[in-house]
């Protein structure tokens, strides 16, 4: 078996382009982990979405007894206990489907070079010291606030959750300011990738 994958976490503020990282990684055939992929799943656990009936009632379910995401949304950046709430329901949760998904990266043979675990709130939940490094996406507010509004969603309400975009770039390792081309974007991240595919595991700084 040979060494062991160096295991990025890729972070951002809402809007900064960080789905659009994760799908370059992808591309490149680097074993990726989307955070809203995992969440979804945990939507779909009935432990959970007993514990969100219990808490908010049936306003936040679909017809279908399902989590409703953009009703619950509303709720919990609105709320700061709401979001406490959720936050403790979710994020042990998360944690473990991350911890199995790294082991399993890991017990391959051979194991890749590479992954990449998006967590879109990695400094604010202090979660850094889990990686060997960190890969901050970042753009200017007015460009963020434009994606975010595009897409239907609150920026303020989400945004004054999260660190400012300068702290996360100055605890970063790696930092690429996604405010041009998808093209930049893609080849930025193909650098990073040849720079650690022959690298000891965490390197290179």
């Amino acid at each position: 078996m040979g060494r062991r994958p160096t295991v990025l976490a890729l972070t951002g503020g809402i809007g900064a382009g960080k789905s659009a990282a994760l799908e370059a990684f992808a591309g490149l055939g680097v074993p990726v982990l989307s955070a809203d992929a995992v969440v979804h799943g945990l939507y779909e656990e009935r432990e959970v979405v007993e514990a969100i009936r219990a808490r908010f009632g049936s306003a936040v379910l679909d017809a279908h007894g399902a989590v409703d995401r953009t009703a619950l949304g509303a709720r919990v950046f609105a709320d700061r206990d709401a979001k406490a709430f959720v936050e403790g329901l979710l994020f042990p949760r998360i944690r473990a489907a991350r911890d199995r998904w790294v082991a399993a990266q890991r017990s391959g043979d051979p194991p890749p070079a590479l992954v990449v675990c998006e967590v879109p709130l990695l400094y604010e939940a202090r979660l850094e010291g889990q990686f060997d490094a960190v890969v901050v996406i970042t753009a200017g507010e007015d460009v963020r606030r434009a994606r975010v509004t595009a897409r239907g969603q609150d920026f303020g309400a989400r945004a004054q959750h999260q660190i400012p975009e300068a702290v996360k770039v100055a605890r970063a390792d790696h930092v690429f300011v996604n405010d041009g081309s998808l093209a930049a974007l893609e080849a930025w991240v193909t650098a990073l990738y040849d720079r650690y595919r022959d690298e000891p595991a965490g390197a290179p700084s």
